[in-house]
C-alpha cells in the first residue's frame, strides 16, 4: 500500500477514537450532572429541549454559585427565622394569605442572610437549584401559587400545599445553614454569657 493511504488510514482512526472518547466524556459530563440535580435536570431537559443544552444550562448555574458566598447563618438568626415560621404557620388557620405572604417573606430573608443575590425570582431558583436540587421545584410552585393567591385565584387549599413546598425550602435552608462556624457558636457563646450576667 502506498504511503498516503496509510495515513489516511491513521487519521481516520484517529478522529474515531477522538470521537470515542468525546462521546463517553459527554455521558460521563451528562450522569454527573444528572446526578447532581436529580429531579432539576428533566426540568431543564424539558425547558431547554434536549441533554446537551441542559447540561450547558446547569453548569453554567453552577460556576455562577461557585462565585457566591453563601454562608451558614448563625444559631440565633437560625433561632428567629424558625419562630417567625412558626407564627406564619399559626396564622394560616386564619388568616391564609397573609401566612402564605409570611412565608415568601421569609425565604426571601433567609436567602438574603445567607448570602444569595436577590435577582428576579426565576435567578433566585437557579441558585437554589445548585444547592437544593431536590427542593426546588417546590419553592416554584409556592412562588406560583403566592402569585395566584394575589390576583384571588388560589383556594385555601393550594395555599396549604404551597405552605407544605415554602417549609420544605425552608427547612433545607435551616437545615445546612444553621450548623453555623466555630465563630458563630463565639459569638453565641459570648452573647448567652452576657445576657447571664444582666
Amino acid at each position: 500500500m502506498d504511503t498516503w493511504i496509510w495515513v489516511a488510514l491513521a487519521v481516520g482512526l484517529i478522529v474515531l477514537i477522538a470521537i470515542a472518547v468525546g462521546a463517553v466524556l459527554a455521558r460521563r459530563s451528562k450522569a454527573q450532572v444528572q446526578d447532581r440535580f436529580g429531579p432539576e435536570y428533566e426540568r431543564t431537559v424539558q425547558s431547554e429541549g434536549g441533554t446537551r443544552g441542559a447540561v450547558k444550562v446547569l453548569k453554567e448555574r453552577e460556576s455562577r454559585r461557585e462565585q457566591l458566598d453563601i454562608q451558614p447563618l448563625n444559631p440565633i438568626a437560625a433561632e428567629r427565622y424558625r419562630k417567625g415560621w412558626h407564627d406564619a404557620q399559626a396564622r394560616f388557620v386564619d388568616q391564609p394569605q397573609v401566612a402564605l405572604v409570611e412565608a415568601d417573606q421569609l425565604i426571601v430573608a433567609v436567602m438574603r442572610e445567607r448570602g444569595y443575590p436577590m435577582d428576579d425570582f426565576d435567578q433566585r431558583a437557579a441558585d437554589i437549584s445548585v444547592d437544593h436540587p431536590q427542593v426546588v421545584e417546590h419553592y416554584r410552585a409556592a412562588h406560583d401559587t403566592s402569585q395566584r393567591t394575589e390576583r384571588g385565584e388560589a383556594d385555601t387549599e393550594e395555599m396549604r400545599r404551597a405552605m407544605v413546598h415554602y417549609r420544605s425550602l425552608f427547612e433545607e435552608l435551616l437545615a445546612r445553614g444553621d450548623e453555623g462556624s466555630d465563630d458563630n457558636r463565639r459569638v453565641v457563646r459570648l452573647d448567652e454569657e452576657e445576657q447571664t450576667r444582666r
